[in-house]
């Protein structure tokens, strides 16, 4: 098969013939349709991941058809269209056993924990744990749209920060996850609070359902800007984006009774986030994490989609092939695309 491959840390992406993966004993083999090009690939790319071993195929972001079956999986044949979360559970731990795969203690990540999706074909272990069967309705652009974006989007929003329409949602990212954010919080009828340095990137937060957008380039401080647009702080302020500063200005953005969710990874010397805990304790503000979604809670946001509430498809901002998907990867810190790059032509 055709897949973007990389041998070393930082160093060239190449698109190369390479062997078709192995079917797992208790998973399938997909044929790729769609794969989303994220901001965690290039962060794996960059060796910031202890998981990812060289040499390494990304990609998390996916959704095809089942072509090779392995001969314990009992839920699925070929043929079937699929999606897979960005966190995979192993399905006997006691948090796969109580529904909450996203934080498996044996957990698997494709184009992490093993190779990914910017290829032909995709290896999946514990298939009858980790695959979610798409409607017909929903496209393999859609499908991959949700990726670790919509639907940690979602997680955030609904299951973490237990988001109430009318609420102020502070976001902080204007990114895939960001946007995903907006757009969720803006159809279960909250009112999205957009903040980044790029003009265009607020531009289409706006166009997807932002109510206000903060550029915190221009303003003394973030949380003022905050709090003067939402007259006194927001309900709910996620960092979509993952740094000291965006992690600082979201619980600073909130209101007394506040809730942050934090989904923006941060890494390296970012990791050492200051937070201001008299104010959280004072004010009786709560934080929290998030990451990704767990397969159970797929049906929920699938139905969302085919109900015409939220299209995650609407992000896709042009579609390409592996030796561009490759290009878009090793620029992404300098030039990082706005909305989502997929990868439709694998051949």
């Amino acid at each position: 098969m055709k897949a973007a491959i990389f041998e070393t840390f930082g160093g060239p992406v190449s698109v190369s013939q390479v062997d078709d993966p192995a079917t797992p004993a208790d998973g399938v083999v997909i044929q790729v349709a769609a794969n989303g090009i994220c901001r965690s690939d290039w962060h794996a790319w960059q060796g910031h991941d202890p998981e990812v071993k060289l040499p390494h195929v990304l990609g998390h972001e996916l959704a095809g058809s089942i072509v090779n079956v392995g001969p314990k999986v009992r839920r699925w044949q070929t043929g079937q269209r699929v999606t897979v979360p960005f966190c995979c559970g192993c399905g006997s731990c006691l948090h796969c056993r109580s529904g909450q795969t996203q934080i498996c203690d044996n957990g698997y990540q494709p184009g992490f924990s093993g190779w990914g999706a910017y290829a032909q074909y995709l290896a999946v272990p514990c298939a009858d744990t980790n695959l979610i069967a798409l409607p017909d309705s929903i496209s393999a652009v859609q499908a991959a749209s949700l990726g670790c974006r919509f639907a940690t989007a979602y997680r955030a929003l609904v299951i973490q920060g237990k988001l109430q329409p009318g609420d102020f949602v502070a976001v902080h990212g204007s990114g895939g996850v960001g946007l995903s954010v907006v757009m969720i919080a803006a159809a279960l009828g909250a009112r999205p609070v957009a903040v980044d340095v790029r003009d265009e990137a607020l531009e289409l937060a706006l166009e997807l359902g932002a109510e206000i957008a903060i550029n915190a380039r221009k303003v003394d401080r973030v949380s003022a800007a905050v709090f003067e647009a939402t007259g006194g702080g927001a309900h709910l302020s996620i960092d979509a984006l993952g740094s000291r500063e965006t992690c600082l200005n979201s619980v600073m953005s909130l209101r007394k009774h506040g809730r942050h969710v934090q989904v923006g990874l941060m890494v390296a010397e970012e990791r050492k986030a200051t937070i201001p805990m008299a104010r959280v304790i004072h004010w009786e503000l709560s934080l929290t994490g998030s990451f990704g979604l767990q397969t159970v809670a797929y049906p929920e946001l699938l139905s969302m989609i085919e109900g015409g509430r939220i299209d995650p498809g609407r992000l896709v901002r042009q579609e390409v092939n592996l030796d561009r998907a490759a290009e878009i990867l090793m620029s992404m810190d300098d030039s990082p695309p706005q909305g989502i790059a997929m990868i439709t032509a694998f051949d």
